[in-house]
């Protein structure tokens, strides 16, 4: 197994969900943390909590992934060892209504693509090149089952996470002589803020997502995640797909 300690992990979409479990995991594991995200309120008490419980080094930046400028001079305003960065999480993501195409809010899918494909692209494009100077990295991009087959009034959100899935195997096909590892970790159902998201704050009708089913957690997530990055370095984990036990596909839940 890879050692951690003392790796620099950037994560995006830190605040909440996967990738707040995973910069624990993480940390764990005696690794130093850059967490981004746009809610930077919660990123400072992440950041405190993670200082406390772990004695590690943490730098929090507030970040949104859509904006190209930003991201540019957030990972260039990087100095020191934090331009080291041993592994790029990209967990910034969200998924927003559920309607049929025909039907669909422009305003939505722009905020999904945006977020979901030129985000993961604008940080990649400004991190990856740090990797290849040292010859070594990881890339671990957040898909989803969602990447590999849609459901009904998914239509968008799926078609950003199938770019997920072929950015990945670019990524891989473009980097594989530079000694960077790059992972898409594509889960089913997992309950976090994702559903609330979704539905626009409406607490009530996310809760109806998860009803009478025992899906993922976000636990679960950053455990794959941190089981992937730990591998030998000459072993790279391409692409994982994780689902909970009682559920067959996108659709086929085991409700009690």
């Amino acid at each position: 197994m890879k050692s951690l300690q003392n790796k620099i992990v950037f994560i995006t979409g830190a605040s909440s969900g996967i990738g707040r479990a995973a910069a624990f995991a993480f940390a764990g594991e005696g690794a130093d943390l850059i967490i981004a995200a746009r809610r930077i309120d919660r990123l400072k008490e992440i950041e405190l909590e993670l200082k406390k419980k772990f004695k590690i080094d943490v730098l929090t930046i507030e970040l949104d992934v859509r904006k190209k400028a930003d991201v540019k001079k957030a990972v260039q305003s990087f100095k020191g060892k934090w331009r080291k960065i041993d592994i790029l999480l990209n967990s910034a993501g969200l998924a927003r209504g559920m309607s049929k195409i025909q039907e669909g809010d422009t305003e939505q899918w722009d905020e999904m693509i945006d977020t979901n494909v030129k985000g993961l692209l604008y940080v990649s494009r400004e991190v990856i090149p740090l990797m290849t100077e040292r010859m070594e990295g990881h890339v671990i991009n957040l898909g989803s089952i969602a990447g590999h087959e849609v459901y009904p009034n998914g239509n968008v959100y799926c078609a950003s996470k199938f770019a997920v899935n072929g950015i990945s195997r670019a990524m891989r096909v473009d980097l594989y002589d530079k000694n960077i590892r790059v992972t898409t970790i594509d889960p089913g159902m997992v309950e976090t803020e994702f559903s609330e998201v979704r539905f626009s704050g409406d607490k009530e009708k996310a809760k109806k997502v998860y009803e009478g089913f025992t899906c993922l957690n976000a636990q679960d997530i950053a455990d794959t995640i941190l089981w992937c990055a730990l591998r030998p370095a000459h072993v790279n984990i391409s692409e994982v797909i994780i689902m909970s036990t009682a559920q067959g596909s996108t659709m086929l839940l085991n409700r009690k």
